[in-house]
């Protein structure tokens, strides 16, 4: 038998934290990366209590709090008026849900995850291998790589991000494009006018538009995401979402808003895709995660987490294989109840972000009033969104239920039709 039980095509947050809890289970991985180093985005991201209740399991939630922030409240705000509209005390959904809400730079949580990879004798880690084909044979998988190297393993996990070599061997899709772009990234705190507490995640919604802030890196940084929905998209534009855009689409917003605009990078920005849910992630001997699996957009701050529960729930399924016993029957057994666990659970996410993305970006007159008022009546200890994500799944496959929003998976922001990207 091979000595790789599992070959994880991808080392970002998701393959990373997936090949750890294998190993830590006593599964063997081999973790290809593309990239010359493991290296992350100098942007923050947010993990709900649904994902740090399972890191605290698997005894990785220890090693990013020192470097993470736990914000007191989660605070919505009208973009335009400057009104705050509702709030979610986190400190109380901490005990609700029996694990914090924490912010923290992206780039510190792979590390911690690459420092416990590292220490793992079960992982073997390479950079500078772009996973390029696939053979999926009898009674393995073979893995070629751009750079000539080729591996042979009992299964193979796409972790290879939202343009994924290996979701070709499984899905003929495209990623979807949604006509937004975000402009991100985390600064010295003392290089930013901050208008919101630093106790505090802020969401300033507008028309067509959004702006998030937090603190990361123990209140060392200062993360910002700006978001909007190109019109130069939406004329044909190839060059579309510029600065010059995103200066043009905050011009009319509050004094608070426009005051962080001039502090965000301008040399990078990120068109916004997502992915149409599916019912299979598995073909034979390969599988996916992350968002290879289900890449979604950023309105329910779920991306990162999701990836890391599908690693948690690989590792407790492909764990159960002793040695001798990666036959294909067993490995299909394996793999799918991994999909049991997670395949409609993360696309319900998918499709309730895109929802939950229309009603923050809402840009008529009645809608936004409507939107406001709904907001505005909201209990602050009203958790009817965020039971059936933040708390644990009720049965494999299933959770409990989701705002009736999410009913519409292929909504579309107002005036903007969702297209194929082909990239």
């Amino acid at each position: 038998m091979s000595a790789d039980q599992v070959i994880m095509a991808g080392g970002g947050i998701g393959g990373l934290g997936a090949a750890l809890m294998l190993a830590r289970k006593g599964v063997k991985v081999r973790v290809l990366e593309r990239a010359p180093e493991f290296g992350e985005v100098g942007a923050g991201l947010q993990l709900a209590p649904n994902i740090t209740r399972m890191l605290d399991e698997v005894g990785v939630l220890e090693k990013i709090l020192p470097m993470s922030v736990q914000p007191r409240r989660l605070v919505f705000m009208n973009a335009q008026t400057g009104e705050m509209l509702t709030t979610l005390d986190l400190e109380d959904a901490k005990k609700r849900y029996g694990a914090p809400y924490i912010v923290l730079h992206r780039s510190d949580l792979l590390s911690a995850l690459l420092e416990a990879a590292q220490a793992e004798e079960n992982i073997t880690l390479h950079t500078g291998h772009q996973v390029t084909g696939v053979e999926d044979q009898a009674g393995s998988v073979v893995v070629h790589c751009a750079n000539g190297a080729e591996f042979t393993g009992q299964v193979l996990m796409g972790a290879d991000g939202l343009h994924s070599v290996v979701r070709k061997e499984i899905v003929q899709d495209e990623p979807i494009c949604s006509g937004y772009v975000a402009y991100r990234g985390a600064v010295p705190i003392e290089d930013v006018d901050r208008r919101a507490s630093m106790d505090d995640v802020v969401v300033w919604m507008g028309p067509g538009m959004h702006l998030v802030q937090y603190p990361v890196r123990a209140g060392k940084l200062y993360n910002q995401v700006a978001v909007f929905r190109s019109q130069e998209y939406i004329d044909g534009k190839e060059d579309w979402g510029t600065p010059e855009e995103l200066d043009r689409t905050y011009s009319g917003m509050c004094d608070a808003v426009r005051a962080a605009i001039p502090s965000l990078q301008r040399n990078n920005r990120w068109p916004m895709y997502d992915r149409e849910p599916v019912q299979t992630w598995t073909k034979g001997r390969v599988s996916l995660l992350g968002d290879a699996a289900h890449a979604m957009l950023q309105y329910l701050a779920q991306g990162a987490g999701q990836s890391l529960l599908d690693g948690a729930a690989l590792a407790e399924t492909l764990s159960v294989l002793g040695d001798g016993e990666w036959t294909a029957e067993a490995v299909g057994a394996a793999l799918s109840g991994y999909e049991d666990q997670r395949v409609a659970h993360a696309g319900a996410v998918q499709s309730t972000a895109r929802v939950w993305g229309d009603i923050w970006h809402v840009d008529s007159h009645v809608p936004m009033i409507l939107r406001d008022e709904v907001f505005r009546s909201r209990d602050v200890y009203d958790y009817k969104f965020v039971d059936w994500l933040y708390g644990p799944v009720q049965d494999a496959g299933t959770t409990s239920a989701a705002p009736e929003a999410a009913a519409t998976p292929s909504a579309a922001p107002a005036g903007q039709p969702r297209t194929p990207a082909h990239a």
